[in-house]
């Protein structure tokens, strides 16, 4: 068969398996196959694939059409530009968590260019490690700390840190919460991309998040809001004057993210609207 051709009848199996986007999803995986830029396939759809090359791309779509995730199947995916390693034992990165990089980098850009001492940031739950990675590469005058009680997620971080030459800017600590910091640190900014869907929410999940991305990461408790409550009341101890907090939370769940926050005595400066309108980023700092 031509490439066409694969990709015409990959792109139909995925329609009927219920896939979004099935003729993207079928280019991208033919493109990672070949090791070809997916475009660079419009040029050659009358290639005919080897036999070896058809068996192989068999198993591709098969995994995909039983809803494994794209990004897991290839095993990385685009993030702030960096390239991130992706497994089933983290989450795979989503467009809106770059919005929290971009606002935390230049809250650590505006830092960095005053007179205060050498920022210092904490990513709360690291997963994959792609917000401090996105950090370390975007604000090289700070430092970084990212936490995970998964020793899983930490390696894939820890590969990912050094897969862009910033091992040695990041310091990965594994345990759950606070009480794995060491003791006495103090933080200009903590990100977090924590745990928000309701727990009663997760069957119905689309099933590339809720058979393949790991239960911890995404299980926020009966309302979505047990990290939150936590954070609200622990975290304050751990900023700098004038620190901040950016946290990414669910849909709806703005209202009561602020009211939480603000019974434990924290400033809610702003929240921040993804690319769909939808609010997305809680920023606060400490009263």
């Amino acid at each position: 068969m031509t490439v066409l051709e694969v990709i015409r009848r990959s792109a139909e199996f995925f329609e009927k398996k219920g896939v979004d986007s099935p003729r993207l999803q079928a280019e991208l995986l033919l493109g990672h196959l070949l090791q070809v830029p997916r475009m660079q396939l419009y040029l050659n759809f009358e290639r005919e694939l080897a036999p070896a090359e058809l068996d192989a791309f068999r198993e591709l779509v098969k995994r995909r059409g039983q809803r494994e995730p794209l990004q897991q199947i290839v095993g990385s995916t685009s993030f702030c530009g960096l390239e991130i390693s992706v497994t089933r034992d983290v989450l795979v990165p989503r467009p809106e968590t770059e919005l929290l990089a971009e606002q935390a980098c230049l809250f650590l850009t505006e830092l960095a260019s005053s007179t205060a001492p050498q920022p210092m940031a904490l990513d709360f739950g690291t997963g994959s490690g792609c917000v401090v990675a996105a950090l370390a590469h975007k604000c090289p005058a700070a430092r970084f700390m990212a936490v995970d009680v998964s020793a899983q997620a930490l390696k894939v971080a820890r590969e990912n840190a050094s897969r862009h030459d910033l091992a040695e800017r990041i310091q990965f600590v594994q345990g759950s919460g606070f009480e794995a910091l060491p003791a006495g640190m103090h933080f200009d900014l903590i990100v977090s991309n924590p745990p928000y869907i309701p727990s009663g929410d997760l069957a119905g999940l689309q099933p590339e998040v809720r058979d393949f991305e790991p239960r911890e990461a995404l299980d926020g408790g009966p309302d979505g809001l047990d990290f939150y409550r936590r954070f609200a009341a622990e975290a304050g101890a751990w900023l700098r004057t004038s620190g901040k907090i950016m946290l990414e939370f669910g849909d709806e769940q703005a209202p009561a993210l602020r009211k939480i926050f603000e019974q434990q005595n924290w400033i809610v400066e702003r929240i921040v609207e993804d690319y769909t309108q939808r609010p997305r980023i809680l920023i606060a700092t400490h009263g």
